[in-house]
């Protein structure tokens, strides 16, 4: 089981989940959303040879937490995982814009500088001027578009321009989710939960339920759900071979 995006450090209690991701042996990708939120989470995984902490901040955030782009910097060398960072257009963050802007060119340039970052990247209501921005920051590292919710033109764009996407439960319960989905790549797709935010019949999606997502991309792509594990543990190994860095996180 593979999750691709999660926020360990924000569910109730943070340890047990933990725990219990390196008991069942999901392979998390916990994303943070401020840098001081980085050293915090990646002592979570202390000695959890499949969780991987990737060092964010979140474009909602960017307004007030963009005084840590200096210490984004400083933390940079020590994890190949950066996320949760990108844009959103929301209505309540369109205010913020510019400072979103100007957070995630700095962080890809940033990336570029270190040899190139996995990045896993927010895009609501934004995907064309991420877009915008990825093209002109090729050096940055592989982006992965977490719950890409964009037009299909988009979402051909994105795929010409190399970008990977995470998908989970919450976004194949929907028609449009399962739509983009059966249109991306498979071999640049991986799972995810974006738990706790992510939900599933009311409750908080948890870095195990990505087994309901192989289950439901098993039902897209027609295929046996075995098959489709070993499509995306083959993604993954191959999604950890792009980036050759020093790795704490």
């Amino acid at each position: 089981m593979i999750d691709f995006h999660c926020h360990l450090d924000l569910y109730p209690d943070p340890r047990a989940v933990t725990q219990e991701c390196a008991e069942r042996g999901v392979y998390v990708l916990s994303v943070t959303n401020t840098p001081s939120a980085w050293e915090g989470t990646a002592a979570l995984a202390q000695g959890k040879t499949r969780i991987r902490t990737a060092l964010g901040l979140h474009p909602q955030l960017a307004h007030q937490r963009k005084s840590e782009l200096p210490l984004f910097q400083e933390l940079l060398p020590n994890t190949r995982y950066v996320g949760e960072i990108g844009l959103d257009g929301s209505p309540e963050f369109r205010n913020f814009w510019a400072d979103q802007h100007a957070v995630f060119k700095a962080i890809l340039s940033a990336c570029s500088e270190v040899g190139g970052r996995i990045l896993s990247i927010h895009s609501r209501r934004a995907a064309t001027t991420v877009l915008d921005v990825l093209e002109t920051a090729r050096g940055a590292g592989t982006p992965i578009l977490h719950w890409f919710s964009g037009t299909f033109r988009e979402l051909d764009r994105a795929v010409q321009l190399g970008c990977w996407f995470s998908v989970g439960p919450a976004m194949l319960a929907t028609e449009k989710g399962r739509g983009l989905a059966a249109k991306m790549p498979r071999t640049r797709l991986i799972t995810e939960t974006d738990g706790p935010f992510g939900s599933i019949d009311g409750r908080s999606a948890m870095p195990w339920d990505v087994e309901m997502g192989v289950t439901m991309l098993a039902k897209i792509w027609d295929e046996p759900s075995a098959a489709v594990q070993a499509v995306l543990d083959e993604n993954l190994r191959r999604l950890g071979s792009q980036c050759i860095a020093t790795d704490r996180g």
